[in-house]
């Protein structure tokens, strides 16, 4: 009797250990980390910004861990396509186009595309770019947006963001066309760059920005939304936005 008690307390502790296990399971996750506030790289080198405190707060609440790599942002659809990451969590903004190949988990941030120029430079619509020199991020929204207005300006596509920041600073480029919390980031925060530029046009169409997976991934994109619920219902969710959203 003594061994069959001993050997059902075993099994239950076993059983116990696999769906603890399963409760821990690791995801990998792609972030093009040179979007800051929401995506850039510590000192440490490691993510930090909007996207890992967001997947820090899903992880706890969720028992899961999300494994946040930095991978640039001209390969990382195709990263989720072949499989090597489970989704991305990279400020990726939900359009018709993506919706075709991708799965999207509920918005979790809006955004509106915003032009930056130096101190002393302004405009007050697209319409006025014309003829003017306008970077922004390749594969990016604001290149679209600036794109699609055909308003004649001179269009210049970076790696990231970042780098049509710096010509824009050194007077290589009129103006930078990324989204508003980006834009503000630079404008005020972002050392090296603070009182150099301003925001100076801020468009009105809003963008809804969610995480992005395989079409198969139904149950990580139901996961992922219900973690979402859950830390918009408890208040992580609204500190995440006062600490990276008031530039």
């Amino acid at each position: 009797m003594r061994r069959i008690f001993l050997l059902a307390a075993l099994m239950l502790v076993l059983t116990v250990g696999n769906a603890m296990a399963d409760t821990k399971k690791v995801y990998s996750v792609a972030s093009d980390c040179a979007w800051p506030p929401m995506e850039f790289l510590g000192d440490d080198k490691k993510p930090q910004g909007f996207s890992a405190d967001l997947l820090a707060a899903l992880g706890e609440e969720l028992g899961v861990t999300f494994n946040q790599v930095n991978i640039a942002w001209d390969g990382i659809f195709s990263a989720v396509a072949a499989g090597k990451f489970d989704f991305i969590a990279s400020s990726v903004t939900v359009t018709e186009e993506r919706k075709k190949t991708f799965l999207f988990s509920d918005p979790y941030y809006q955004v509106v595309q915003a032009v930056v120029m130096l101190k002393g430079k302004s405009v007050k619509d697209l319409a006025e770019l014309k003829g003017k020199k306008v970077g922004g991020q390749i594969g990016t929204t604001g290149i679209f947006v600036i794109d699609k207005a055909k308003v004649g300006a001179v269009i210049k596509e970076y790696e990231d963001v970042g780098l049509a920041m710096e010509e824009l600073k050194s007077g290589r480029l009129d103006a930078v066309i990324c989204d508003d919390n980006v834009a503000s980031y630079y404008a005020n925060v972002k050392k090296g760059f603070e009182n150099t530029m301003h925001v100076v046009l801020k468009t009105t169409e809003t963008e809804d920005l969610a995480f992005c997976l395989n079409k198969k991934d139904k149950d990580l994109c139901a996961l992922l939304n219900d973690g979402l619920k859950r830390i918009k219902a408890n208040g992580k969710y609204d500190a995440i936005v006062k600490k990276w959203g008031g530039n």
